[in-house]
């Protein structure tokens, strides 16, 4: 089994920056790929961002190439997403999976709210 946690969420004006961290425990030694999905009212979770056990290979969702970036330190056992010029286009809950060749877990999500 493998706990997720997201942190880092809330309210930031359109144009700011915003850090929201997922941070594993359990059997962390069994995830192979980790990632970001968001859902906004209304829609379905759609997949932004996602990084390999390594960090070395990473995808990001087109819309938000050049103002997202995702990363790992793996001594925290901690993948971030770093949300430069946000929009109110990417308000939404955001939500960290964790892919291992079971199971994928979902941790309980993130509220992040962009103001015009």
């Amino acid at each position: 089994q493998v706990q997720l946690v997201e942190t880092g969420g809330g309210l930031v004006q359109a144009g700011g920056s915003l850090r929201i961290s997922c941070i594993a425990s359990g059997r962390t030694s069994d995830v192979h790929a980790t990632g970001w999905f968001r859902q906004a009212p209304g829609k379905d979770r759609e997949f932004v961002a996602a990084i390999d056990w390594t960090g070395s290979v990473t995808d990001l969702k087109s819309s938000v190439r050049g103002r997202f970036t995702i990363s790992r330190d793996k001594l925290k056992n901690t993948v971030y997403l770093q949300m430069d010029n946000l929009k109110p286009d990417d308000t939404a809950v955001y939500y960290c999976a964790a892919r291992s060749l079971a199971a994928t877990y979902w941790g309980q999500g993130t509220q992040v709210t962009v103001s015009s």
